[in-house]
């Protein structure tokens, strides 16, 4: 059966997955992040990039009938775009591609990310179809709202609609953990400290031309905590606010492009609250939290779709 390596080096984590048109297996491993730092220097992740691929490709190669291998090289898909960490990945799927004698296909970690979401929700006819949609990448490097069209060279091409205009929503959840005291990376556990609040709050997210500023939600929890506030709540607070802010870049969108298709990635969309309270609001496709948070099945996909295995 025709098979398809997918390999994703993202900031803090290091991701393979094989496709095989009908199973998706992947396997990843997160960066060690040392108790009480914000987060790794492009250095550090990178050693640890090139440390924990071979353990990760040993677990799924060789796949039978290797037809192609995918990799993400850079961030997006626009002029300047450039992280130290994708170089990983890129050496090693150009080396196991050069050495199988298959073609090597490279994209950007959002059409990763965009593709995995598809996949996840069985919404790759948007793409196979060329039906244009709006996509959400959310993460703790964007904030993306993007009119996603059919794109001959890199399967889909992503135009920004909005942005964050300053802290992107994973910084705001790492950093409002941080303050509570939680581990780096901190959105899971903000999530469930957040689930112990019953409070509810009337937000009004700072916005300016459908793009959101999230600068001003780390004071407004840092108030919140010098007020005494339970932590539950200050939790809660901080992912309700960044649930707003994407509610009011949705309502923009929809408003600018009319009524398309809404697909959410990115591993701030694997929280059940702002992912639940989006639900009651549009009618818009999720990934599972596995292909929300980074991972590299997106570029196995993103392999089989330029190999013409997927049509």
């Amino acid at each position: 059966m025709s098979s398809f390596l997918g390999i994703d080096t993202s900031n803090y984590t290091t991701s393979a997955a094989v496709f095989d048109g009908e199973r998706l297996i992947q396997r990843k491993k997160l960066l060690p992040v040392k108790e009480g730092e914000k987060g790794l220097r492009q250095s550090e992740a990178l050693f640890h990039h090139t440390l924990a691929l071979p353990e990760l490709l040993d677990e799924l190669l060789p796949a039978s009938d290797l037809k192609a291998v995918g990799v993400s090289t850079r961030p997006r898909n626009v002029e300047g775009s450039y992280m130290p960490c994708f170089l990983a990945g890129e050496a090693s799927a150009s080396a196991i591609a050069s050495a199988m004698g298959v073609p090597l296909y490279r994209t950007s970690h959002q059409v990763g990310h965009i593709l995995a979401a598809l996949y996840s929700c069985k919404r790759l006819d948007l793409v196979l179809e060329k039906k244009p949609f709006i996509a959400f990448h959310v993460s703790g490097g964007t904030t993306d709202c993007l009119l996603v069209e059919s794109d001959e060279s890199d399967v889909i091409k992503c135009r920004e609609i909005s942005s964050s205009l300053d802290l992107k929503a994973g910084q705001a959840v790492d950093r409002v953990g941080l303050m509570l005291g939680l581990s780096f990376p901190c959105g899971p556990q903000l999530e469930q400290l957040a689930k112990r609040s019953s409070r509810e709050f009337s937000i009004k997210p700072t916005m300016r031309e459908g793009s959101c500023c999230l600068s001003g939600l780390e004071n407004l929890c840092q108030k919140m905590l010098l007020r005494g506030e339970d932590p539950c709540d200050v939790a809660l607070y901080c992912l309700k606010y960044i649930e707003a802010a994407l509610t009011e870049m949705a309502s923009f969108a929809l408003f600018e492009h009319g009524d398309l298709p809404i697909v959410f990635a990115g591993g701030v969309m694997s929280d059940q609250i702002i992912r639940e309270g989006l639900q009651k609001r549009f009618c818009a496709e999720f990934a599972e939290p596995a292909l929300s948070a980074d991972n590299a099945c997106g570029t196995a996909v993103f392999a089989a779709i330029k190999d013409g295995f997927i049509k």
